[in-house]
């Protein structure tokens, strides 16, 4: 059982266990139901599951397009990621640098589809999440309120030249294609991560998003390394 949904007792409805797993763990308050193997690995996504399983609760207003009051000063957008294990990478990476919360397009994998949940570690319950297809409206009462709006952009300025400022909204766009046109213009400042591209075109958008998400944490430059 993950820790950081044990962490998370609010959301949990009830623990599934099978075979010999402990339930010592587990908090008492919350019913356990023993299922046979069988029926316990046609419930669970997992290869090798550990024998204990959360059955969790969807957080409130997930799929609104409504920010929390007050949304937080480091914010990460996703717009269009496609693949799964990059949309939990980026939530659980968001999640280990204190971002308060992660804003989806409706055209984002499934937050809580049992491959990003996975790819996550259970971070899905450790911010505020809202997939919809009324992003670009939270981008603007964010950039409204004084949220500085940064844009991952193959033509922004390079990463040891820009500053990211705090507030700040992160935006990262789909593996293909990038930001759209319209998030670019309402962006304050486009940034891109400097590599060698002799090498290779590009990154992965995750580890993109680490590291600029580490450098929004840090409040830092980078010293520019010239190859």
């Amino acid at each position: 059982m993950d820790q950081i949904v044990l962490r998370s007792p609010r959301s949990i409805r009830e623990f599934l266990v099978t075979g010999e797993a402990e339930t010592q763990c587990l908090p008492a308050s919350i019913p356990a139901r023993r299922l046979s193997e069988s029926q316990f690995g046609a419930i669970v996504a997992s290869n090798t599951p550990q024998g204990v399983a959360a059955v969790v609760s969807i957080p409130d207003r997930a799929w609104e397009p409504v920010l929390p009051k007050p949304p937080g000063s480091r914010l990460l957008l996703c717009e269009h990621l496609q693949d799964p294990g990059n949309v939990g990478t980026l939530i659980r990476t968001a999640a280990a640098f204190g971002y308060n919360g992660v804003v989806l397009s409706d055209r984002c994998a499934d937050p809580f589809s049992p491959k990003v949940v996975q790819a996550s570690a259970g971070s899905v319950l450790s911010l505020w999440i809202r997939r919809t297809e009324r992003y670009l409206d939270l981008v603007k009462e964010l950039k409204e309120g004084g949220c500085s709006i940064i844009a991952a952009d193959l033509g922004g300025t390079p990463l040891p030249a820009c500053r990211i400022k705090t507030p700040h909204l992160l935006m990262l766009g789909n593996e293909g294609v990038g930001l759209s046109k319209t998030l670019l213009a309402l962006a304050d400042t486009k940034v891109r991560i400097p590599i060698d591209t002799q090498s290779v075109e590009s990154l992965n958008v995750a580890i993109s998003g680490a590291i600029l998400m580490y450098c929004g944490l840090k409040k830092m430059k980078i010293v520019e390394c010239r190859l």
